[in-house]
């Protein structure tokens, strides 16, 4: 079920030994105190999996989207929070890659390679989610300059930002909408303030928070690619890889908190039997590992379909949809299967519980997933054979 080549297989056997040695033995203690991984992410430097959506000759390190989405399940399985870090920084590193100028690729990309700069994505509003064509952060031209009004929130990565692929209205007027947002890359300065660090249920350890702009100037040169009003579609072309990646991370944690049930139910006894051999428990077990199976399946067709370099939103969406539901079902079986100890900090399924609904809403909620597909499937006249 591999389909890499020796490399990146190898690559993938080096993260699953980094989760087992660096991060399985502090993960506890790190999440519950919300303590930012800073050794972590270090080693993640050294492991090179910041580069991993960079081409040569910026970062020797390009692998396959098949290869990026195991990296990204097994980091999930460590810490999911360790997936994040690096989820976002290679969408937008993706996003410079495939449509920015040479001067845009020169300057970020050999830096956010090694990790030295790290990027965040700036999409989602206070007013709006999903909605992104009704986004209110507008930068209008002031000679070779662009002036940026507007608020951010939900940004990953935010305070550690070196680049942040900012989403906005450079025509306000446009219409639709859509023709007149742009992709800005902005770097910390005047007028770009940090507001808050968002209080969250999971996903902790890496900050989430809203940004404010008030009359933030960055050259117009700024924009991806140089030509103003393609963001849209250029953010849709990134988010196919960015939805493979949060499927990827719901298999980690429905994988591990599988792996922890059915650990669990073999060495937990009732009635004079292991509890896997009551039948409502063996039904749960088996249940999560074909859903869990499926989820994989799907996360790697996504993958290969755009690596072949197809057009992906129907895949990408079929994998986000399948497998964050999967995780959500799959962590609340976990603590079934364990009972009480389930609720209790001394095993890690409350973290996995914890975590697992942030993937139902964040990338295009499920609900926005299913209008997605169900757009392709008419348009392509089914699923696919």
């Amino acid at each position: 079920m591999s389909g890499l080549n020796e490399e990146e297989q190898a690559l993938v056997n080096a993260v699953k030994e980094f989760v087992g040695r660096d991060v399985l033995p502090v993960v506890g203690e790190l999440e519950h105190d919300n303590i930012y991984p800073e050794k972590l992410i270090e080693t993640m430097k050294e492991l090179g999996l910041f580069g991993l959506t960079i081409d040569e000759p910026y970062s020797p390190g390009r692998v396959s989207t098949a290869c990026f989405a195991r990296v990204s399940e097994e980091l999930a399985r460590g810490w999911v929070s360790l997936a994040g870090a690096m989820g976002s920084h290679s969408v937008i590193a993706y996003l410079i890659g495939r449509y920015g100028t040479q001067e845009q690729k020169e300057k970020y990309l050999p830096g956010m390679a090694t990790g030295e700069i790290r990027s965040a994505m700036g999409l989602t509003e206070p007013g709006g989610g999903s909605d992104l064509q009704s986004i209110r952060t507008v930068a209008r031209r002031d000679g070779d300059d662009l002036v940026i009004n507007g608020s951010k929130m939900w940004i990953t990565n935010a305070r550690r930002a070196g680049v942040i692929g900012l989403l906005v209205k450079t025509d306000p007027e446009a219409s639709p909408a859509h023709r007149g947002m742009s992709i800005v890359l902005v770097e910390p300065g005047a007028g770009f303030t940090v507001s808050r660090d968002l209080k969250k249920l999971g996903y902790k350890g890496i900050e989430t928070c809203e940004l404010s702009f008030e009359d933030y100037r960055t050259p117009a040169t700024q924009i991806l690619g140089g030509q103003p009003g393609l963001g849209f579609k250029q953010m849709m072309g990134g988010l196919e890889i960015g939805r493979i990646q949060v499927a990827a991370r719901a298999c980690g944690i429905a994988g591990a908190a599988f792996d922890e049930a059915l650990k669990y139910a073999q060495e937990r006894e009732t009635f004079g039997l292991p509890i896997w051999k009551h039948q409502s428990i063996g039904n749960y077990l088996a249940e999560m590992a074909t859903k869990l199976r499926a989820s994989r399946l799907l996360v790697r067709d996504a993958a290969e379909s755009l690596d072949r370099g197809e057009r992906s939103d129907m895949e990408a969406g079929m994998a986000k949809l399948y497998a964050t539901e999967t995780a959500a079902q799959i962590t609340l079986d976990a603590m079934r299967v364990h009972g009480g100890y389930g609720y209790s900090l001394e095993f890690p399924i409350e973290r996995y519980f914890r975590e697992a609904p942030l993937f139902l809403v964040g990338e295009g909620t499920n609900e926005m997933q299913k209008n997605v597909i169900a757009k392709q499937l008419v348009d392509r006249g089914g699923v696919p054979r």
